[in-house]
């Protein structure tokens, strides 16, 4: 899929046959033996993988996830999704993946920990904050990175916590960066909204999945003014029409471990996804909207907090059928930008507060919204997926033209 959409980008934007050759394959993939002495004494034996796919507009970027189904395959199609979306957003970075096969759920926290630092160990040769900088992905988080952090630093001698971001803020980490991801989904719906001539303030929203970039992108986008209609989580979701209050909401779920059961008509998943409202958020998991209800979909605007949400059948029929539908390669890259935040405050030892943190987020973010705008209005009748891809390609081979292929 990934190859796929770089050919079809390359198609619209005329890019060279050669050059597009270039980018299916990744600067460098490896490969690596992780092995951990479990809690009773025993010796597992995991795998590892880092991908990096470009590093011509700069160091690579991208999460570390543990998950039993992890493979190479798929970590070079997620690194190479980085590439764009660090260039669609047009900060310095190329794209890099990693993770190790392992059911995280299993381990303990102490297990956990052993594997992090002898995976950070095996890839020492690799990564480093003018190198490679990973994050955290699916069932990783602030400890993970504070853990790779402090195996890097030691080796090195010296603290070092421009090696990842995601961090806890006492070691380097950036403020808004746990509320970025949904606050940029927010955002971009906003200036969809105003794309098609409305106010996100006259706009009912319901959102699928009320986990952090679900909770975030209701707070904030009801903040703005916006009447959240609905919302969900795996278990299920709840429909108000008079709106929902995202924090009493989320306090439920604390409290339930659900938003089930909160005042309002109870719904399904499905049942949300069909809903008569002005904007739609998927942020939960893929594949959602389908051949199977693309049709009953009835949102004016859909923005992708999720990874990949929509199928590319539905994708061709959404198009067609809503006013506006935003990628996730755009609408959830909140993170990876106040990641860049979080990169730049660690080499320079000065950090920002949030103020700084949210402002700088939107002005990014408004500024790739606009240049998405623009390339979609160009080219006319191509999806808005296929712009934004047409935007970041644009930029990495510019940066491939000018720097040349050495030796």
């Amino acid at each position: 899929m990934a190859c796929y959409q770089l050919e079809r980008a390359a198609e619209i934007a005329g890019v060279d046959e050669g050059i597009v050759e270039y980018l299916k394959v990744p600067d460098r993939a490896v490969e690596v033996k992780v092995p951990v002495k479990m809690d009773d004494g025993s010796l597992r034996i995991f795998t590892g993988y880092r991908v990096q796919h470009c590093g011509i507009r700069g160091p690579y970027k991208g999460g570390i996830r543990y998950h039993p189904n992890v493979t190479m395959d798929e970590v070079k199609a997620l690194a190479m999704w980085m590439t764009w979306k660090c260039a669609l957003v047009n900060i310095p970075f190329g794209g890099g993946k990693g993770g190790v096969r392992v059911n995280a759920k299993e381990l303990s926290r102490g297990e956990l920990e052993r594997l992090t630092r002898r995976f950070t160990t095996m890839l020492i040769p690799f990564i480093g904050p003018e190198r490679d900088i990973p994050a955290p992905d699916m069932y990783t988080d602030e400890q993970t990175m504070a853990w790779m952090m402090d195996t890097y630093s030691v080796y090195k001698g010296y603290a070092v916590p421009g090696i990842v971001t995601g961090k806890p803020v006492s070691l380097g980490g950036s403020l808004g960066r746990n509320s970025a991801t949904g606050r940029g989904v927010a955002i971009i719906a906003r200036e969809s909204a105003k794309a098609i001539g409305m106010d996100i303030s006259e706009m009912t929203v319901a959102v699928q999945g009320y986990g952090n970039v679900g909770y975030w992108a209701a707070k904030t986008l009801h903040e703005m003014g916006a009447t959240i209609v609905a919302v969900s989580d795996s278990r299920g979701g709840v429909f108000n029409p008079e709106g929902l209050d995202p924090d009493e909401v989320l306090e439920f779920k604390r409290k339930t471990g659900t938003v089930v059961g909160y005042e309002g008509e109870q719904i399904t998943n499905e049942e949300l996804l069909e809903l008569d409202v002005d904007v739609l958020v998927p942020a939960a998991i893929e594949n959602v909207i389908n051949e199977s209800n693309m049709r009953n979909i009835k949102a004016r605007l859909v923005v992708e907090g999720a990874n990949g949400p929509i199928t590319p059948e539905a994708e061709e029929y959404l198009d067609k059928k809503c006013e506006l539908v935003v990628p996730d390669i755009l609408a959830n890259s909140g993170g990876v930008i106040v990641s860049y935040f979080e990169w730049v405050q660690d080499l320079e030892r000065y950090f920002w507060d949030l103020e700084k943190v949210n402002a700088e987020l939107e002005k990014i973010l408004v500024r790739a919204f606009n240049d998405l705008l623009r390339t979609k209005q160009e080219y006319g009748d191509i999806l808005w997926r296929d712009a934004a891809m047409v935007v970041a390609l644009d930029r990495v081979v510019e940066a491939l033209r000018k720097r040349g292929i050495f030796p």
